[in-house]
């Protein structure tokens, strides 16, 4: 069965970093689309980025243009997010995901989600 798990959140402060990581078992990602949306308190999910799988191609929504960085590891079956110069409205519940077809902002696109990991930026 495939699944993907997702490590790495944690509490920082403004201006801090923090590296996501997504693992996928049961699957190869060299064939994958795969994205991270968030989800803050009372807000819906949002699509943050995505990792095409026929060339590698990125996809970044404007808040975290310049600041968040995506990428793959097959070798590791890993996709991480790297994520610079954080803000208070960066806190949230991160979810790596797997897209049905490509690269998407629509959560009705996604084939199955990660169980999330909290991120929050606080002083």
């Amino acid at each position: 069965q495939a699944q993907l798990a997702e490590s790495g959140g944690g509490s920082v402060q403004p201006g801090g970093s923090l590296r996501l990581s997504c693992a996928a078992s049961g699957v190869t990602l060299d064939y994958s689309a795969i994205g991270w949306f968030r989800q803050a308190p009372g807000k819906e999910r949002e699509a943050v980025s995505c990792i095409s799988s026929s060339d590698g191609s990125t996809y970044y929504v404007q808040s975290v243009k310049g600041r968040f960085t995506i990428s793959k590891d097959n070798a590791k079956n890993t996709v991480y997010l790297q994520m610079n110069s954080l803000k208070a409205e960066d806190t949230a519940v991160y979810f790596c995901a797997r897209f049905k077809r490509s690269c998407s902002d629509y959560v009705s696109e996604v084939w199955y989600w990660g169980q999330g990991t909290q991120v929050t930026v606080s002083a």
